[in-house]
């Protein structure tokens, strides 16, 4: 079984999750179980999928398991984008994270074409 918590992807994952946390705190109660819930449960996924692929003996379901993450990270990315555009956070609040999860997408793409390459 391969070990994910000396993963930097899988650490800024879970540090991600408690920014969309404190972000969403703000938001309106009444989406309390919509846009807030959805963003909050992709955000979850991103950094969860990593463990959860790790755990399997073989490449191709780590591999399944890390597109899942970066899969998750996209959904989050585009709820924030709803999210600045109904007026739920500023446009600086989404310009402060957005970096953090095109970094995440970057390292996850490094990870996946790293278990490939190690796979073929």
């Amino acid at each position: 079984m391969r070990t994910h918590e000396n993963l930097e992807v899988w650490k800024r994952g879970a540090d991600l999750v408690v920014e969309i946390y404190q972000l969403t705190e703000k938001f309106p109660t009444d989406e309390r179980f919509g846009l807030t819930s959805q963003l909050r449960r992709a955000a979850v996924s991103i950094p969860s999928n990593i463990p959860e692929g790790a755990a399997w003996t073989f490449d191709k379901e780590f591999l399944y398991f890390l597109s899942n993450s970066q899969g998750s990270a996209s959904e989050a990315s585009t709820q924030l984008l709803i999210a600045v555009r109904l007026g739920y956070i500023s446009e600086k609040s989404y310009s402060d994270i957005r970096p953090r999860f095109d970094e995440l997408g970057r390292m996850l793409s490094g990870l996946i074409n790293h278990v490939r390459s190690k796979a073929k």
